[in-house]
């Protein structure tokens, strides 16, 4: 397999892999440093810089296709899990209540989770091609830097507000919202070298754009 094929799927994968778990682990609140968040943070800030990952072996309209693409699958696995929730439990297997209680959907949260994935990534698209266009291959770590620094705190204000907005008091909201730019903003920094984990081989007829 060509090689610039071969990380394509290796990088596509773990971006839709980790917008998955990110959106599963957001089910679960907790608290780090004293902040309260959803779960989903932890790993969601990484999804980032494996888009810039594709975008930088494959191109911008291949990584724009990406993040439509893992919208949809969220949704989808969003509604499998209703549908499976909502099933009636075979009486004779234990402890099955629990599953429903756990991954059945709170639908506002799922709709603002995938609406800001789309928008703060598709943001990040356009502020990466954007430092590529100025900067060639040069300072690398740029891209994923500025990129980010524009996405994240779009993305972590879409989600509070949508999710969290006239639902909880304003103050808790605007909590929400820096408990996740801190945590992404961290997540960022330690992710920054991955852009120097492939190489800039565009996948032959998939650069355009």
């Amino acid at each position: 397999m060509n090689r610039a094929y071969r990380t394509l799927v290796i990088v596509a994968s773990a971006y839709i892999a980790a917008q998955m778990l990110s959106d599963i682990a957001s089910l679960r609140i907790v608290t780090i440093a004293g902040l309260s968040l959803d779960a989903g943070t932890i790993i969601y800030p990484f999804t980032f810089t494996l888009r810039d990952l594709v975008h930088k072996v494959a191109g911008k309209s291949v990584a724009r296709l990406l993040i439509v693409l893992a919208a949809v699958i969220n949704l989808v696995m969003a509604v499998i899990f209703w549908l499976v929730a909502a099933l009636p439990p075979d009486p004779e297997v234990g402890a099955q209540l629990a599953f429903g209680q756990v991954l059945a959907p709170v639908w506002r949260i799922v709709f603002a989770s995938i609406l800001a994935e789309v928008v703060s990534e598709f943001i990040d698209t356009e502020v990466y091609a954007r430092w590529v266009a100025r900067m060639g291959e040069r300072f690398q770590w740029g891209r994923v830097l500025s990129s980010n620094a524009v996405s994240v705190p779009i993305d972590s204000a879409l989600f509070s507000v949508l999710a969290f907005g006239g639902v909880l008091p304003a103050g808790v909201v605007i909590g929400i919202f820096w408990a996740n730019v801190l945590i992404k903003g961290a997540v960022t920094l330690i992710s920054i070298p991955w852009i120097y984990l492939v190489r800039p081989e565009p996948v032959p007829d998939l650069a355009a754009g």
